[in-house]
C-alpha cells in the first residue's frame, strides 16, 4: 500500500526536524567537523533546490494557472524582503542580533513546512525532490540557529533547546496547520501556491545557501553543488523518460 499525501508529509516534516536537532547536537559538541559538513551540505541542497523548481514545480505550476510565474516572483521578493528586515535590526547589537535572526529563523522554517505541503499536494515526485533538498538543508540550519543565539549571549544549553524550538519543529508545524488548507483547494489556487513554492525554493537555494556556503568554502563546494543537480536533474529525467 502506498503511502497517502499526508503520510508523506509528515514523514518528511517530522524528518526534517530529527536533522536540524542532529545539525544543533553537532556543532555544540564536534564544532570543526560540523562547521565543516554544514559548507558541503549546503552546496548539495543548493543544487537540489535550484534544479527542482526550474525544470519541475515551477512548469507544472504555470501548467496548472498561467501566472503562477508572477507568483513566483512575489514568493521570492517576499523571502528577500523578510530576510533584509531581519538584517536590518540586527547589525552591531549581539543581543538583538540572536533574538530577531532566531525570529527569522522561525519564521523561515514554519514556511519551509508550508512548501513540504503545498509540493507534495501537487506532486509526490516534486515532493520528494524538493523535500529531499529541504531537508538536507535542516542539519545547515539547526547549525546556524544555535550560533546566532549563543552570539546574542544566550548560554550553549539554552541555546540548544531554543534552537530546535525554533528551526526544528516550525518545520512540521507549518506543514500539519496548512496541510487541511491546502488539501482542499482549487487546482487553479494550487497552481498558485507551487508558484510561490517555487520562488521560496529558489530563494532558499540562490540567496541563502549559497552565499552562507562561499563565505565559509571548502575545496570541493562546488562538486557538492553539482551532485546536487545532477541527482535532481537525474530522477526528473528517469521519471519523465
Amino acid at each position: 500500500m502506498e503511502p497517502t499525501t499526508f503520510q508523506w508529509i509528515a514523514l518528511f516534516g517530522i524528518t526534517a526536524a530529527v536533522i536540524n536537532g542532529i545539525g544543533i547536537y553537532a556543532i555544540h559538541r564536534y564544532r570543526e567537523y560540523a562547521e565543516k559538513a554544514k559548507t558541503y551540505l549546503m552546496c548539495f541542497a543548493a543544487g537540489i533546490l535550484i534544479t527542482v523548481p526550474l525544470t519541475l514545480a515551477l512548469p507544472k505550476a504555470i501548467g496548472k494557472a498561467p501566472r503562477a510565474g508572477f507568483v513566483a516572483l512575489g514568493g521570492f521578493l517576499f523571502m528577500y524582503l523578510s530576510n533584509q528586515l531581519v538584517k536590518k535590526y540586527t547589525e552591531g547589537k549581539d543581543a538583538a542580533f540572536g533574538v530577531t535572526a532566531a525570529e527569522g529563523i522561525g519564521i523561515h522554517s514554519f514556511i519551509d513546512g508550508i512548501v513540504y505541503t503545498v509540493t507534495f499536494q501537487a506532486s509526490v515526485l516534486i515532493g520528494i525532490l524538493a523535500g529531499l533538498g529541504m531537508v538536507i538543508h535542516e542539519f545547515a540550519e539547526g547549525v546556524i540557529t544555535y550560533l546566532v543565539l549563543t552570539k546574542g549571549g544566550i548560554s550553549k544549553r539554552t541555546s540548544i533547546l531554543y534552537s530546535f524550538l525554533i528551526a526544528g519543529l516550525t518545520t512540521p508545524i507549518g506543514a500539519f496547520i496548512v496541510y487541511p488548507l491546502v488539501s482542499t483547494i482549487k487546482d487553479t489556487t494550487l497552481g498558485l501556491m507551487l508558484g510561490f513554492a517555487s520562488g521560496v525554493l529558489l530563494y532558499v537555494s540562490s540567496s541563502h545557501l549559497l552565499p552562507e556556503a562561499r563565505e565559509h568554502e571548502e575545496e570541493h563546494s562546488s562538486i557538492a553543488l553539482l551532485a546536487g543537480v545532477g541527482l535532481a536533474l537525474m530522477i526528473v529525467l528517469l521519471k519523465s523518460s
